[in-house]
This record gives C-alpha cells, structure tokens and sequence, in this order.
C-alpha cells in the first residue's frame, strides 16, 4: 500500500495520494522515517526493598504450614500480636 502511494505521490503530490488510497499521512511519514528502538532501562531497586536474604525469610514465613492459607495482612497482624 506504502508502494502505491509512493508511486502516485510523484504523480499528483501526497496529500491527494493519502487520501485517493485512504491511508493517513501520519502513517505514510511514520513508515518512511521509523523510530530508533531504544535501549531497554535499567530500573534501579527501591531504596526500602527487602534484600534477598530478608525476602526468602518472608516468603519462607509466609509459605509455612501455619500461615499457607493466610492472608499476608493477616500474618502480620498474628506475628504482631505474638510479639514476633
């Protein structure tokens, strides 16, 4: 379709080609000109994550016998009212 409208583009001018074939000259532009893919950025870690260590502790707690049908909240508030 890009071909056909660059072919009647020399002919009778872009705007007119656009528009006998239908397609947007936005899209005729963005095709001819595509954006350089940009490098995928790093994101840095929260400054209050847990460590790895202190996440396996967690998800140890929270994946035990005891607490495998609990919601975290709730594992929480149980931990905190045992003074754990």
């Amino acid at each position: 379709m890009m071909a056909a409208v660059g072919e009647l583009e020399a002919v009778i001018g872009t705007k007119p080609a656009c528009e006998l074939l239908g397609v947007k000259r936005a899209t005729l532009y963005r095709r001819r000109s595509p954006q350089p893919v940009r490098p995928a950025t790093l994101r840095r870690p929260a400054p209050r994550a847990l460590s790895e260590p202190e996440r396996a502790v967690v998800l140890g707690v929270l994946h035990s016998e005891r607490f495998c049908d609990t919601a975290p909240a709730e594992v929480v508030a149980t931990l905190l009212d045992e003074g754990t």
